[in-house]
């Protein structure tokens, strides 16, 4: 698999996705997700009351990146802790302006909420 082939793995277009989900998207079982929690700072995964992970869409975009790099590049998991840290930003051909996007829906997405909670004050 090169560069290209992991960066068009298409992430569905939620905000939280579960273990279980990030499992699928990834192809990589569960408590391989969790070890790598352990090993990978950068995967921070929010918490729910219940102690349940929910995984944002950038978190499921760098799992893809270090699955990419330990299996497809046969990296180390210190090699890839390396590359990750040379490379953080976004994977090869996109650029700081897709974030932009990811912006425009959280402010489409809380503009919603809020005329609903203006209909309900109503």
């Amino acid at each position: 698999m090169n560069e290209d082939a992991y960066n068009a793995i298409e992430i569905p277009d939620k905000f939280y996705f579960k273990i279980g989900e990030v499992s699928e998207i990834a192809g990589v079982p569960t408590y391989v997700l969790r070890f790598w929690e352990t090993e990978f700072r950068q995967i921070k995964p929010n918490r729910t009351d219940a102690g349940q992970r929910l995984y944002r869409k950038r978190d499921v975009a760098l799992i893809l990146r270090i699955k990419h790099l330990l299996y497809d590049r046969k990296f180390t998991i210190e090699g890839a802790r390396q590359r990750l840290k040379k490379k953080p930003a976004a994977p090869a051909g996109q650029s700081t302006a897709s974030a932009l996007p990811d912006l425009a829906e959280i402010k489409a997405e809380l503009i919603r909420i809020r005329d609903l909670i203006d209909g309900y004050q109503r």
